[in-house]
């Protein structure tokens, strides 16, 4: 199987990205209790550890077509100029290659949160939270194992986004650990969320749905475990301190909104970039799918207690202000709901599979078979 690299339509990307840091690993001598919130998310992160090969099944397949079947709508190119003169098979790559564009980032993004999970596992000052965040790592490889699989499928792939990088090289160089988890446990993996969200819930081809769900059921924790611990942090910051990461998270929902251009997926296609970015973005769909993007942070962001004028003036601004009363607990809820439904459906088939090879035995069709 060739290496995602190989699958990329842009030249000469680098094998590797590297990263300075320059940051203190803390050991805890405590080795106390812990706190009961914590312990209580550590059991629940042991507790749900699962097997991409296994739980996933991966005998379903991607359209030709349309690999996730998603409604062509929300791309948000539909009755523009460009889309009117493609044919059906140009349509169809177009198709395959957003498609996996958006699944690209995905395992980018999962890949920086494996590598920030890591450095949250050496800076964090309790024993508690190192319990919880080497929970992450784990999952994080799995996350990135599940996607570059899902990748091979689509037969192209695409390098991280400028803006990703961007904010993703800001939260590993920064020595303070509280940054870390703002930047990838608050903001990346908050819109990350909501962008899995719209597979799952959108998509058509139930091992996208079954990825996405999976995935999803993780990072609701994950996000938790952030808000657990930043909530307990923030009010002992200086007035100064609180500034600065408002700040920063100001600047970094601006960078992560703006991720989902896919510049270099038209620029590698031939297409006319300005044009499309400018029909995506004034279309119904995509105005209404950058909102949603921040679903997931925004009520996270208000329990903190960055919560300035600022902050409120920001999201007004973005259009996201009124999520600050979402029940955070009710949609980490529901994706636990539905990373289970897929398992029931999986066990259905399983057992369908089994009952049918009985019968086939039971009226002789194996001998005959054989």
């Amino acid at each position: 199987m060739a290496s995602l690299r190989e699958l990329y339509p842009i030249p000469d990307i680098d094998p590797c990205w590297t990263v300075p840091q320059n940051f203190e690993t803390t050991f805890d001598w405590e080795y106390d209790d812990g706190r009961k919130q914590m312990m209580h998310l550590y059991q629940k992160g042991k507790d749900m550890q699962w097997d991409a090969l296994n739980r996933i099944d991966w005998t379903l397949e991607l359209d030709d077509e349309n690999p996730m079947q998603i409604p062509d709508e929300m791309g948000g190119l539909v009755n523009t100029p460009v889309w009117g003169k493609m044919n059906n098979k140009e349509r169809a790559e177009l198709r395959r290659h957003l498609q996996a564009w958006t699944t690209s980032q995905f395992m980018q993004g999962e890949q920086a949160a494996l590598i920030c999970a890591a450095k949250i596992v050496q800076q964090v000052p309790d024993l508690d939270a190192k319990f919880y965040a080497s929970t992450q790592v784990m999952d994080e490889a799995r996350h990135v194992e599940a996607y570059k699989k899902l990748l091979h499928c689509f037969g192209v792939a695409y390098p991280m986004t400028h803006p990703l990088q961007t904010l993703v090289d800001q939260a590993l160089r920064d020595s303070r650990w509280d940054m870390t988890y703002l930047a990838m446990q608050v903001v990346i993996e908050g819109l990350a969320l909501a962008a899995f969200n719209n597979i799952r819930e959108t998509s058509q081809n139930p091992l996208a749905q079954q990825v996405n769900a999976y995935v999803m059921e993780d990072e609701s924790r994950h996000v938790a475990f952030g808000r657990l611990t930043l909530k307990e942090y923030y009010p002992h910051l200086t007035q100064a301190e609180r500034d600065e990461r408002e700040e920063f998270l100001v600047e970094a929902c601006y960078h992560m909104r703006d991720r989902f251009e896919a510049r270099e997926l038209y620029q590698s296609l031939g297409l006319p970039v300005d044009e499309i970015v400018e029909a995506q973005n004034a279309s119904g769909y995509q105005k209404m799918f950058r909102t949603m993007l921040f679903q997931r942070i925004v009520p996270i962001v208000r329990d903190i207690g960055l919560w300035s004028d600022k902050i409120q003036a920001a999201y007004g601004e973005m259009g996201v202000l009124g999520f600050a009363d979402i029940d955070y607990s009710e949609l980490s809820k529901r994706d636990e709901e539905r990373a289970e439904e897929f398992d029931e459906i999986n066990k259905r088939k399983r057992q369908e599979y089994v009952e049918s090879v009985a019968a086939l035995g039971a009226s002789g069709g194996v001998a005959a078979a054989e």
